[in-house]
């Protein structure tokens, strides 16, 4: 994934500008050909954030309105927005605001997960940005024992989402997902499932299992750029994937409920596009 532009908040306009690497909080998005599934649950997580390291609304609702103008038209992108340390700290400047306008890497519809050997090792795992670094090495840990994905898990073994996706399951005809008083991010991926699901009448619940739990059990893994992934395998755990039934019929349906991107329409809130 290569950055087409990084960009930065001055208070009036984002500005080409070279930008720290270090994040205090971060979200992301697939646009395709100006297309977006999600986006107000995406501002609004990332307003919530910013707001927490200390961003008033108003600034981050601002930046956020400039954000689409940078964004292409054509083509499949994922840009990044982020809330870093200033030039100055935490100092007058406050943290800074900036965008970063990637290519999108490729997609795929399946995958296979490898639990992580060790416990939970986020600091913030409420917050996505200050572990993304970190969290990528322990991704390839996964990707070496030939997974896509790692699954983190509580010291008790307790499986919580992975290094950049959320887990959830079947059983029977429910829809089953992480007790949320976890230590979980809120991701934007499982609430629009969540969304679909209340409006196919299908029931959720919330259940703390272990991976083997899971054994033949239909597994998704859901992210903003990938989608609805139905789990095809497990790796360095005694865990049978299941059928993957539902998966393709839901994961074109979130494909489907997306809104063009334009400066006129991103002020709205509670999921632009579902």
């Amino acid at each position: 994934m290569s950055d087409e532009g990084v960009f930065v908040w001055d208070g009036a306009q984002l500005r080409p500008a070279p930008a720290g690497s270090e994040m205090l909080v971060a979200d992301s998005w697939l646009v395709t050909d100006g297309a977006v599934g999600g986006f107000g649950h995406h501002r609004d997580r990332f307003t919530a954030a910013c707001a927490a390291a200390g961003v008033p609304a108003d600034r981050t609702t601002a930046f956020l309105d400039a954000v689409p103008a940078l964004l292409p038209v054509a083509g499949r992108w994922f840009p990044r927005i982020e809330c870093g340390p200033g030039a100055g700290g935490s100092g007058p400047g406050g943290p800074e605001l900036r965008l970063r306008v990637r290519q999108a890497p490729p997609t795929t519809a399946t995958l296979v997960l490898a639990p992580h050997p060790e416990p939970d090792p986020r600091r913030a795992p409420r917050t996505k940005g200050p572990d993304l670094v970190m969290l990528g090495e322990v991704r390839n840990q996964a990707i070496a024992l030939g997974a896509g994905e790692a699954v983190l898990c509580a010291a008790d073994g307790t499986l919580l989402e992975g290094a950049y996706s959320a887990v959830v399951w079947w059983r029977g005809e429910e829809l089953c997902l992480p007790d949320p008083e976890l230590p979980v991010l809120d991701s934007v991926t499982r609430r629009r499932v969540v969304e679909e699901a209340g409006r196919r009448g299908v029931a959720v619940r919330y259940e703390r299992v272990t991976p083997a739990a899971l054994d033949g059990l239909e597994t998704w893994s859901l992210s903003a750029l990938h989608g609805i992934r139905a789990v095809s395998g497990w790796r360095g755990c005694d865990v049978r994937a299941g059928a993957a039934r539902r998966a393709p019929e839901w994961r074109a349906q979130l494909g489907a409920d997306v809104t063009m991107l334009a400066p006129t329409t991103v002020s709205a809130r509670g999921g632009v596009g579902r």
